[in-house]
């Protein structure tokens, strides 16, 4: 009787794409292809001859039908997807989200979650400000006013005529409406990516402890609740920041002598309410955290109209301020409101040092294996902070240059250019690049000789050879900058602490002499005042080159799809994680894609009473990791998983400490019972899990890479190194897939409830 249940019940390997967007076809080795269910952005592929295997379960055996997930459009759809290059550094703040040492003490993890929204929230400011920098300040406050350069520019006839308040009035519409334009992208997002419905499943209550990561929570892939009231937080700091734009220059006047005292009055009650509504914004944005262990329904309406209303009544208010008549108003030089700019870099680098001291305190007191001693998500933040700097400054710089034509900014051309700390940054980029060329050479040199220590292992991995030095030296070098991926945090460290020194160079240089740095010294050595000059016009000129190649990407991924499907391949990496920082970044793509998976592992295996084996390649298995958590007992029985190439321990593990630990791996393996990881010493990205629990190891010995040293009879042709790709085709593959699924035979009879009877027991095997 067990032989024909055995016999008679389907099996499905359920197979989970990496980066780079596999299609169907390739997964499955099968140009014929049907949509078994899903859409267009996200769906389950079969064979067309496997079209009807449930109802022909007899003629399969024992072997499995090939399911493939395919989610790469999630990443890399259609063209509006390039737009996502310009939101790069909130993905990256979003990233540092989850960065986290782990921590036992809520308290330090609830200031580590403030703290980098408040860094989320400068970003969004800065990008604002960086808008109403070029069209207020730039075009409308010193072009439009001035004869040389209007002059020749018919667009700019209609802003020339105008008083300075109803110029920059104008200019307002440009980071008005590209806040609105960022409030629609993600409004958009949030009805395809977070508002997907988790799976129904037991009390969260049942798995709570301290092993249990908090990705096996029920409500953590539903986060359309805090991403809703981040959004009209970030909508209205944006717009907040635009009313501010418009209210320093008038009130400046207002208050200056001969200035209106009644309008000087209307102006410092707005700016009383601009400073209001900055307090409510900045409440919200840390009042209220993820709500993971149930599925929050509710989205706050009232608070967010309000917020919203309250902020667009503010920036009409200021723009009528702005746009009164003042008799012999000039504009001369730059906007005052443009030394914001020097206060959010002060802001965002003390945030930046709180957040280290917490991730510091976080580590000592967790413990644990975490990058850089904890600091990893500080330094990502970091780098999410230089990114937006870069971005607003070359923007700024190219239109400067354009407007001036080509002249450098504070050399005394038509207009006075950005404000001074943007020429600063740009100045150190030249010095941070240096650094980094001399952290490459080290680490060349350093790779050569690895690799030269490399060949003697290589050659006693296949003895019996032939030797070839140039066939050693291939493999042993392939292996060497495999291993270059565990020393990529001392690289990030060092580059990170010189990037956040000279920030700090560069903003006490520009408030200290108010100029740009080949004007700041007059009476330094001509060769000082050389460099300066030189790092001056070399960084504007590379952060003006960044964002134009940046464009011209975004704009090729538009048109070309092979393009597209590339810039997918860094949405991949870091779009897996929820929006809980910015609401702004790219969509989490795993807020559809997990539950996908778990909808359709539990309804398969409850309606035909199958099994499953899970098969994730790279990022594929860190997706099939994260459904598997969210499975109830009962189907997460009948799993089985098989990851190869796959970044769980290596990546994963080390950078996001507090979600993929070894503490979080090990309680997948106990609650998973058969789970095997396939990896290569060539890998660059995939790895060993290392867990050494008792019972069957998760890690099979590093697959030979290459397959075969010389030519053999197997091989009779030299075979190639794959490093991260192909693993399917080595033989340690099928025969892994079998043991598998032979041990879910043996192991699953009668664990899974009739279809409509709850599924809330646990395996015995």
């Amino acid at each position: 009787m067990r032989s024909d249940t055995v016999r008679t019940e389907l099996s499905l390997e359920l197979l989970v794409h990496g980066v780079g967007g596999t299609t169907p076809q390739t997964m499955l080795n099968d140009p014929r292809i049907t949509r078994v269910c899903g859409d267009d952005t996200a769906g389950i592929y079969r064979r067309a001859g496997d079209a009807d295997a449930e109802r022909r379960s007899q003629e399969y055996g024992e072997g499995p039908v090939p399911d493939a997930y395919s989610w790469c459009n999630l990443t890399s759809g259609d063209g509006s997807r390039a737009l996502w290059l310009l939101l790069l550094p909130f993905m990256v703040a979003n990233l540092a989200h989850w960065m986290r040492p782990p921590v036992s003490r809520p308290g330090m993890d609830r200031a580590y979650d403030v703290l980098v929204r408040l860094l989320a929230l400068s970003l969004t400011v800065l990008l604002v400000a960086a808008a109403c920098e070029v069209a207020m300040d730039l075009v409308a406050w010193q072009c439009a006013g001035n004869a040389a350069c209007a002059g020749g520019k018919s667009w700019l006839s209609f802003l020339a005529a105008g008083e300075p308040g109803r110029r920059i009035a104008a200019g307002a519409a440009l980071p008005a409406g590209l806040t609105l334009l960022l409030w629609w992208l993600s409004r958009r997002t949030w009805y395809a990516y977070e508002s997907q419905r988790p799976l129904p499943g037991p009390h969260p209550g049942e798995r709570e402890g301290p092993d249990v990561t908090p990705l096996a929570r029920r409500g953590f892939w539903y986060g359309r609740r805090l991403v809703a009231r981040l959004r009209a937080a970030h909508t209205a700091a944006g717009l907040l920041t635009v009313a501010v734009a418009l209210v320093v220059p008038p009130l400046e006047r207002d208050t200056d002598v001969g200035g209106i005292r009644i309008l000087a009055a209307v102006g410092w009650l707005l700016t009383g309410a601009l400073a209001g509504l900055t307090v409510a914004v900045v409440a919200v944005t840390c009042g209220m955290g993820r709500s993971e262990h149930a599925p929050d329904e509710a989205l706050d309406p009232r608070l967010a109209r309000v917020m919203l209303g309250g902020t667009a009544a503010a920036l009409l208010t200021a723009a009528g301020y702005a746009c009164w008549h003042r008799p012999g108003w000039s504009a001369v030089g730059r906007l005052p409101s443009g030394e914001a700019f020097g206060w959010l870099a002060l802001t965002q680098g003390l945030l930046l040092v709180a957040l280290a001291g917490v991730a510091h305190l976080m580590h000592r007191s967790g413990g644990g294996r975490a990058e850089l001693r904890g600091l990893g998500g500080p330094a990502v933040a970091l780098l999410a902070c230089s990114l937006g700097g870069v971005l607003t400054g070359g923007i700024a710089q190219r239109v400067a240059d354009w407007l001036d034509r080509g002249a450098t900014p504070g050399s005394g051309g038509v207009v006075a250019g950005p404000p001074v700390l943007l020429s600063w940054q740009a100045s150190a980029i030249p010095v941070l690049l240096l650094v980094l060329a001399v952290v490459v050479v080290v680490r060349g040199r350093r790779l050569l000789r690895r690799t030269r220590a490399l060949v003697p292992k290589v050659e006693a991995d296949y003895p019996g050879e032939e030797y070839e030095p140039a066939r050693s030296r291939q493999i042993a070098l392939a292996r060497a900058r495999a291993e270059l991926t565990d020393q990529a945090a001392l690289f990030i460290g060092v580059v990170g602490g010189v990037a956040f020194l000279l920030g700090a160079g560069a903003l006490a240089g520009a408030w200290l002499s108010g100029a740009v740095p080949g004007r700041a010294e007059a009476g330094a050595p001509g060769w000082v005042r050389t460099v300066a000059e030189a790092a001056q016009n070399l960084g504007s000129w590379l952060v003006g080159a960044g964002v134009v190649a940046l464009i011209a990407l975004g704009r090729r991924a538009y048109r070309d799809a092979g393009a597209r499907r590339t810039v997918g391949i860094l949405w991949d990496v870091g779009t897996f994680w929820p929006r809980a920082a910015h609401p702004f970044a790219p969509p989490c793509y795993a807020e559809r894609a997990v539950p996908d998976l778990t909808w359709r592992m539990t309804t398969w295996t409850r309606a035909h009473r199958g099994r499953i084996i899970l098969s994730g390649h790279s990022q594929g298995s860190v997706l099939a990791a994260a459904a598997v958590w969210q499975l109830d007992p009962a189907t997460r029985a009948r799993i089985a998983l098989l990851t190869y190439g796959s970044p769980l321990g290596r990546l994963y593990g080390r950078w996001f400490p507090a979600y993929f630990g070894p503490p979080a791996l090990t309680s997948l393996h106990v609650e998973l019972h058969a789970w095997r990881n396939l990896w290569r010493r060539t890998d660059p990205i995939g790895g060993p899990v290392h867990l050494d629990e008792p019972g069957p190891p998760v890690d099979r010995a590093p697959l030979p890479d290459p397959a075969a040293y010389g030519r053999t009879e197997e091989h009779p042709l030299p075979a190639p190194l794959l490093t991260h790709f192909d693993y399917q085709a080595d033989p340690a593959f099928a025969a892994e897939r079998g043991a598998l699924l032979g041990w879910l035979h043996r192991n699953t009879e009668g664990t899974l409830p009739v279809q409509g009877q709850g599924s809330g027991g646990r395996s015995s095997g």
